[in-house]
């Protein structure tokens, strides 16, 4: 279990940095998640064969994996639609919403029954994020495709639940970006009608940014990920995600000063979706103290 959350937590501070990276891109994010997920899957293809790690799957898991990975690429293409018609913190916040997503389409799908103190977790984040709206109603495009964004965010682990019992992470990683690749180049070119690019081909910093997306924040982060799922709770995985805007909030105001442009109230939101996170964490380590399992 420790072993799991520590790896987990890698994987938040890898994927709070994708949204510096997705600032420094100047493609539209269209361009950069097809090219990240191109990136992604070249890579994955490449070391799997090298390693003589690839394996066949049915057509039924082949659909399945290419459903996921079309929430995926959705969830990326309105992430980083976001960013860009509101600010990487604001982004990153939305994303606090994913616990309260996960809360109520956890036990739907996966047929368990609704945890009270968990949909309460999740709904103290989502008065966090209503704080920041409230008070930056200028950004409502940008909040309002980070809310879709989450939702995408929370689909994602509860799917990837069974998987991770049947399937190596590096065979989950790699079906699913492939899935979110032919998803992407079906949908980017219609996304492009109604959002045109500037351009088309990255530039050299481009390459270095996304390159570095592809292969730290998307497959590495991936597989700690997915190994972290075989021993905790699709819940306590997207509620530990929730760090995700603390520390990409630290790098945006590190990086873009981004914290001139926001108000005290930000603060306070930001403040309610931490404090979910803290609880959330000390509940999984008194389960754990006290039973000697897996927290549910």
């Amino acid at each position: 279990m420790k072993k799991a959350l520590i790896q987990l937590h890698i994987a938040v501070f890898l994927a709070g940095f994708t949204a510096i990276l997705g600032k420094l891109i100047h493609l539209n994010e269209g361009l950069l998640v097809w090219y990240r997920l191109l990136i992604t899957v070249v890579t994955l293809f490449v070391i799997m064969y090298y390693k003589k790690q690839l394996v066949k799957i049915s057509p039924t898991d082949a659909l399945k994996f290419l459903g996921v990975g079309a929430i995926v690429a959705i969830h990326w293409i309105t992430f980083y639609g976001s960013i860009n018609y509101a600010n990487a913190s604001l982004a990153l916040v939305c994303f606090s919403a994913t616990g309260f997503f996960t809360s109520l389409l956890e036990p739907l799908i996966l047929r368990k029954r609704i945890v009270v103190i968990e949909v309460l977790l999740g709904l103290l984040t989502i008065a966090g994020i209503y704080i920041i709206f409230d008070f930056h109603p200028q950004y409502k495009l940008g909040i309002a495709l980070g809310i879709i964004a989450a939702l995408g965010s929370a689909l994602f682990p509860i799917f990837n639940k069974e998987f991770t019992k049947r399937f190596a992470p590096q065979t989950i990683t790699l079906y699913e970006m492939g899935g979110g690749l032919i998803a992407a180049t079906l949908l980017v070119p219609l996304y492009n009608l109604e959002f045109p690019a500037a351009y088309y081909w990255p530039t050299a910093s481009d390459w270095v940014c996304l390159l570095v997306l592809g292969w730290f924040c998307t497959v590495l982060s991936f597989n700690l990920q997915l190994n972290a799922l075989k021993k905790i709770s699709a819940f306590t995985a997207n509620l530990t995600y929730n760090l995700e805007p603390v520390y990409g909030i630290i790098m945006a105001f590190i990086f873009f000063k981004e914290n001139k442009s926001l108000h005290y109230q930000f603060y306070i939101g930001v403040g309610l979706i931490l404090l979910a996170v803290i609880l959330q964490m000390y509940r999984v380590y008194h389960q754990t103290k006290n039973y000697k399992t897996p927290a549910l």
